[in-house]
């Protein structure tokens, strides 16, 4: 294991890490990332420690992240890109202490095409997610109110109703058989409180 502590290698398991982190974040629940995060990150962890790290470098990368974040908020993007690239790639390959102050421990050209690459993921990624964020919802939950569905299983304190395309979750005070027309009295959230009706869908 100790390629772990050629300074690349090293570099790259943190990146790796940190982006399989992200994604644990964007999508909780998987496991997958959690694991793949934890595994990595640790094994980096494990040997990096041995590594010196410069402060200021480490403090770089940590202030790269505030222009990228108002660069995804579309506030100065081109400045605001320059200067994240620019303190990634002087981070990273400054991450850690050489034998030489001046010379960086990381290969310059491996931290420009890891900083480029990484940064336009999480670019990806977070766009996405804003994205989803500033749509607007697909249905309008209130207009549901007074529509007619149908039944998809027995309902009385719970049971499903099929109503506008969709499965819903439905409740009912009497009760209600499978295949029956329902009309939709309330709503309580995604739960729906329905009545049998004769009314056609």
């Amino acid at each position: 294991m100790d390629i772990i502590l050629d300074p690349n290698v090293a570099y790259l398991l943190i990146v790796i890490g940190f982006i399989l982190t992200i994604f644990a974040i964007i999508t909780p629940g998987t496991g997958l990332f959690e694991v793949g995060a934890v595994i990595v990150l640790g094994l980096a962890a494990w040997r990096v420690l041995e590594l010196e790290i410069n402060v200021w470098a480490l403090s770089l990368l940590i202030a790269g992240i505030i222009p990228f974040i108002f660069a995804v908020r579309n506030k100065n993007r081109t400045l605001n890109l320059a200067l994240t690239l620019a303190a990634f790639v002087i981070g990273s390959a400054f991450l850690f202490r050489s034998e030489v102050w001046w010379r960086p421990a990381v290969n310059p050209v491996l931290a420009v095409v890891t900083s480029v690459a990484a940064g336009s993921l999480i670019w990806l990624m977070m766009s996405k997610v804003l994205e989803a964020e500033s749509k607007p919802p697909s249905h309008d939950l209130s207009g549901l109110v007074g529509k007619v569905g149908e039944a998809r299983t027995d309902i009385h304190l719970e049971g499903s109703v099929y109503l506008q395309g969709e499965t819903w979750t439905a409740e009912s005070e009497a009760p209600i058989k499978a295949g029956s027309f329902v009309k939709v009295l309330s709503r309580n959230g995604f739960v729906l409180k329905v009545e049998e009706t004769n009314e056609p869908m």
